[in-house]
């Protein structure tokens, strides 16, 4: 599994807006030439993060985009989903097959409607679990969280000069 380079640009231009040190809303020049990307790439990933209400887009001559809520509240997986999706990562597809019915069921040929869990491809479930200790690590981590770790080590850089 690999994450696109759009949510690689799409974390880091939050993290600049979210750090900038000024109130007001970034252009999408300052942006793109900070992150190193075009102008017109990058304006299709912040369109998404406009759509999903992550950022706002500010009109006018001298707009572009700001936080539309506070930083600790923009998860690394509320950003994950946006530019990835949020379909499943994992899909059975091995469902039809007799290596799935017998390792999903007790006997052969006999599901449990009484126990749907039982008719659960068990591969399916392990990566299922996989993916949901992924997306509690990501919702831990917030785009304010990234900037309190940096300002800590910028801290403790400067507290051993």
């Amino acid at each position: 599994m690999q994450y696109s380079k759009s949510t690689d640009y799409a974390l880091h231009a939050l993290l600049h807006l979210a750090n900038a040190n000024r109130p007001h809303h970034i252009g999408i020049k300052e942006l793109a030439s900070t992150l190193g990307v075009s102008e017109s790439y990058l304006s299709k990933i912040m369109s998404k993060l406009r759509q999903d209400g992550i950022v706002r887009a500010v009109p006018g001559v001298n707009g572009g985009y700001e936080l539309a809520r506070p930083a600790d509240r923009i998860t690394f997986l509320d950003v994950v989903q946006v530019i990835e999706g949020r379909q499943p990562l994992f899909e059975c597809s091995n469902a039809g097959s007799r290596q799935h019915r017998l390792l999903a069921e007790e006997e052969a040929g006999h599901p449990h409607p009484d126990r749907p869990e039982e008719n659960v491809c068990l591969v399916e479930k392990v990566m299922d679990g996989a993916e949901q200790h992924l997306y509690a690590y990501l919702r831990q981590h917030t785009i304010q969280s990234v900037l309190d770790e940096a300002s800590r080590r910028r801290s403790r850089e400067a507290s051993k000069k």
